[in-house]
């Protein structure tokens, strides 16, 4: 939800093995559509085993697929700037956008997995991978915003004219690229597709502060929620950047229930299926991977002194951060494990109503403007969606009860984007 109130969604790609992932994607993209959620997000992961039995689609061909069977929401790809060169992901974003007529995101990633795929080389450290997702998107919004004011136009026959003056090179020269440019495919609806990003460590906030519009987020706790909202708020404003941006999208993995008692059956259930012995090795992985939890007594706290330097992390730098403060707030290993299975995200379990009251009070506390919800694809979770949580969220004023535009832009309350001297560059309004 925004602030004027949306709720972009996720999907789910494996609801029933002897049906096409296609096919349940097209399902859950009308369910959303129905519901007036304003975007699908496709999530990614580069690398085999890491998104369980049926691997992971590549997002942007996969969801440029939706978009010929929506016509309102918006859809978000998530694709790595470690692994993939800002000129073809000029076009790539840049032609979803025009595809879906004006309604793509890109969810930037710098990645944490997946080098042995991309080269011989090993994962740059997050200092290096972040300096290239810098660079790459000065490259990329460069290449968009290289068509000034009027270069295609409309001819009296009906046919495009173009006024090649008015389409400039970019002549980039930096530490990771070199790109001539302009970009050859034409002035994209939005101008830009929306820009999300996805890192939550000190680099990760930095990037977001700058560039990003919207920031996806694992945010657990009230608490941590408000520093990283705070920080990240007072950073874009030190750079200029309008109030309120970036909007924070934040992953809310909800267990849902008709009954109180029916939640805590649901979630006993969930915790008895639980492998302790592997989730001590989870555990581990979300403080990067450098201690032995395997003798560690289940229901006591783990002692700080197995937090590790953060600085000393190649990966998933925020997510460590996260199990670290849940190590000093005290939490038993059991309870880490439990955390752990949803990988650090905001965790709550309770009838809508009860889910309703947890997302308005981080609404209103102004640490949320753009819920992710999981479940559509599953007939119960979409029905406790759309006929439980969404009804309530927008009887309360939090989420808006149509969409507002044809852009994704509009749907999420963004800024528009301004031109000064026939450019987007430097005077652009947001990231």
């Amino acid at each position: 939800m925004t602030g004027a109130g949306g709720t972009p969604g996720t999907y789910d790609l494996a609801i029933d093995p002897r049906r096409s992932t296609l096919d349940t994607a097209v399902e859950v993209a009308k369910r959303a559509e129905a519901a007036r959620i304003d975007a699908l997000f496709a999530a990614d992961l580069l690398t085999f085993g890491a998104q369980g039995a049926i691997g992971s689609q590549e997002p942007l061909i996969f969801i440029a697929a939706l978009s010929q069977v929506t016509r309102h929401t918006g859809l978000i790809a998530t694709v790595s700037t470690t692994f993939h060169h800002p000129f073809n992901l000029a076009r790539l974003f840049g032609t979803l956008d025009h595809v879906s007529n004006g309604r793509a995101a890109w969810n930037l990633v710098t990645s944490a997995i997946g080098e042995e795929n991309f080269g011989p080389d090993e994962l740059p450290s997050p200092e290096r991978r972040y300096a290239r997702a810098a660079e790459t998107l000065d490259v990329v919004n460069a290449l968009w915003d290289s068509w000034g004011d009027g270069a295609l136009t409309r001819g009296p026959d009906g046919h495009a004219v173009l006024d090649a003056t008015k389409v400039q090179p970019i002549d980039h020269r930096g530490e990771f690229f070199s790109v001539a440019g302009p970009l050859n495919i034409p002035p994209l609806p939005q101008g830009r597709p929306v820009q999300i990003q996805a890192g939550q460590s000190e680099a990760g906030i930095a990037l977001g502060a700058r560039y990003a519009e919207v920031v996806f987020t694992s945010l657990p706790t009230m608490e941590i929620a408000q520093n990283y909202t705070a920080t990240i708020r007072r950073q874009a404003a030190d750079l200029g950047r309008p109030g309120g941006l970036p909007l924070v999208f934040s992953s809310f993995h909800a267990t849902f229930g008709a009954t109180e008692a029916e939640v805590r059956a649901t979630v006993r259930d969930r915790h008895d299926a639980i492998d302790y012995d592997h989730g001590r090795v989870l555990v581990a992985d979300m403080l990067g991977g450098g201690v032995d939890l395997s003798e560690a007594a289940l229901d006591a706290p783990l002692p700080e002194n197995l937090i590790p330097d953060v600085r000393s992390i190649n990966r998933r730098r925020g997510r460590v951060e996260v199990f670290s403060d849940h190590i000093r707030r005290g939490l038993t290993l059991r309870e880490l494990i439990v955390a752990a299975q949803d990988t650090g995200h905001w965790t709550v379990a309770g009838t809508p109503e009860q889910l309703a009251d947890a997302v308005e009070e981080r609404f209103r506390a102004g640490v949320l403007d753009v819920l992710s919800l999981n479940g559509l694809a599953d007939d119960r979770q979409h029905d406790f969606i759309d006929n439980g949580l969404l009804p309530i969220l927008r009887s309360r004023g939090i989420v808006k009860p149509d969409y507002v535009g044809p852009t994704l832009r509009e749907n999420l309350g963004l800024p528009a984007l301004t031109r000064t001297d026939s450019t987007w560059g430097a005077d652009l309004d947001v990231g």
